[in-house]
């Protein structure tokens, strides 16, 4: 998919682009508030830009509609006593005034240990590094485990880089990369394989379209149910 931007009114609308092999243009909103545009082969970015413009209206009738029904998430205060999740279980924070900075999770808690317990925005700092350390092992393995499900259908084995996506948990380039959302490393692991098998098809089958869903039933049977669980995750 490539990443694409119109501006509609004050309000700038973001979108996946992907072509397929059909005659018109499709625009799927989604529950998370992403949008697709599928097109047809040989269309000219300029031109989709225009109907995407075009049904801005819509798009953003249809997100409003979706906000309504997203989980409500409280804003993190990073105080000791909060509640963090990491491979889908919750962890009280704990911090801790120390001279080295570091993060510890140990006896059922995290542990931050930093200079001014005070400072919020380092521990928050502290906190979100800590993830993201644990996000590249993680995915890495993650990758491993699931990519051979695919190497039959000719996938190559992609590279994935982790990028921070305020309404996506995965995406991937042009050129083949998976991108990978650094909050998915506080789902389960079997969340985080739903989002690599689904990049991984889309690898292969650059759309939404029935050839990327039977190939998602047949590498993974259970995908829906995963998505369900993923959506209700109230991670921030």
């Amino acid at each position: 998919m490539i990443q694409q931007t119109v501006q509609y009114g004050t309000t700038t609308i973001q979108y996946d682009l992907q072509f397929a092999a059909r005659k018109t243009l499709g625009i799927d909103v989604h529950p998370d508030l992403s949008v697709t545009v599928t097109a047809p082969q040989g269309s000219s970015p300029t031109e989709v830009a225009a109907r995407v413009q075009k049904r801005g209206a819509w798009i953003l009738r249809q997100q409003r509609e979706f906000e309504l029904y997203l989980p409500l998430v409280p804003s993190r205060q990073y105080v000791s006593g909060e509640t963090h999740f990491y491979l889908g279980k919750q962890y009280r924070l704990k911090i801790v005034a120390g001279v080295e900075e570091q993060v510890k999770l140990t006896r059922g808690r995290l542990f931050v240990h930093t200079p001014d317990p005070q400072d919020r925005e380092r521990v928050q700092h502290q906190l979100t590094e800590w993830y993201r350390k644990h996000a590249q092992r993680i995915f890495a393995e993650r990758l491993d485990a699931c990519y051979p499900r695919v190497e039959k259908f000719g996938v190559p084995y992609p590279i994935f880089e982790i990028r921070q996506m305020e309404k996506r948990w995965g995406s991937c380039t042009v050129e083949g990369k998976i991108l990978l959302n650094p909050r998915l490393i506080q789902t389960p692991k079997e969340l985080i394989d739903y989002v690599m098998m689904h990049e991984l098809c889309h690898l292969r089958e650059h759309h939404h379209g029935s050839a990327f869903y039977a190939m998602l039933d047949r590498v993974m049977p259970d995908w829906r149910t995963r998505r369900q669980r993923l959506n209700e995750m109230d991670v921030a």
